[in-house]
């Protein structure tokens, strides 16, 4: 758990490995400027539960709305808990998240079939994915180093379960997030990192939020991919963090 800074709240909804310690460099960056909070997903059979879990965080701190800004995997939870508690959410931030028209490229699919068997040869393939943003995202040598170093670290120290993230993918099929965009009416920020960069949920996906839910308003990071979070944080503090302030009612 993580809860820190002062502020508007903003709780932030980790991606699919359901680990808030791998985004601690923006928690950090963004507590500057909000009360930032995280968590980790807990086990879920369906979105709804995943959406309760934000309604208990909330609750069990006693702040009555906040802004929600979900991740990747972490958007579509943010999305449903934007459009089905419109009283509790300040504002949107999605951030590199599977639009309602995605779905799984073929190495994607043949992970979820067969999570645990698939896992070595999926972190094997990690660094081919992430060095080239890494490298455009941070200009010292030595900074790229330090910060493969430091986010390896944080990997480790909170190591994913395939099954448990093939499950949370799994509670997708048939959910209908075309009809909640229609159902938002938070100010909304739609956050991509650079086409070319972005590995796992392609950009065009992301941007469709900013033609579904009304008034959406769409910044890219330009430099920086799927993780441009955590690559350049204070940057994306600074983003997050004056749209949270200039929804703050």
């Amino acid at each position: 758990m993580f809860d820190e800074g002062d502020g508007p709240p903003i709780v932030v909804i980790p991606g699919l490995q359901g680990r808030w310690e791998w985004m601690l460099p923006a928690l950090r960056a963004l507590s500057r400027r909000c009360r930032t909070i995280s968590y980790s997903l807990g086990k879920a059979g369906t979105i709804a539960e995943l959406v309760a879990q934000v309604d208990r965080l909330l609750d069990d701190r006693g702040i009555p709305s906040a802004a929600v800004c979900g991740v990747s995997f972490g958007g579509l939870v943010a999305l449903r808990y934007a459009a089905s508690r419109r009283d509790r959410t300040s504002a949107l931030i999605m951030v590199s998240a599977p639009s309602p028209s995605w779905k799984p490229t073929p190495q994607q699919a043949q992970y979820l079939a067969r999570p645990w068997l698939s896992t070595p040869a999926f972190l094997a393939t990690s660094p081919g994915r992430l060095w080239p943003e890494i490298r455009m995202a941070i200009d010292s040598p030595i900074g790229r180093v330090r910060f493969a170093a430091a986010h390896v670290a944080r990997i480790l120290a909170a190591p994913i379960v395939p099954a448990g993230m093939a499950a949370r993918l799994g509670l997708l099929n048939g959910q209908d997030f075309l009809a909640d965009c229609a159902r938002v009416t938070a100010p909304t920020l739609v956050v991509t990192g650079d086409e070319m960069l972005d590995q796992v949920v392609p950009v065009q996906s992301t941007r469709e939020y900013a033609r579904l839910i009304a008034g959406a308003r769409y910044e890219m990071m330009n430099g920086t991919g799927h993780i441009g979070l955590v690559t350049q944080p204070e940057r994306f503090a600074r983003i997050a963090g004056e749209f949270v302030h200039a929804s703050h009612p």
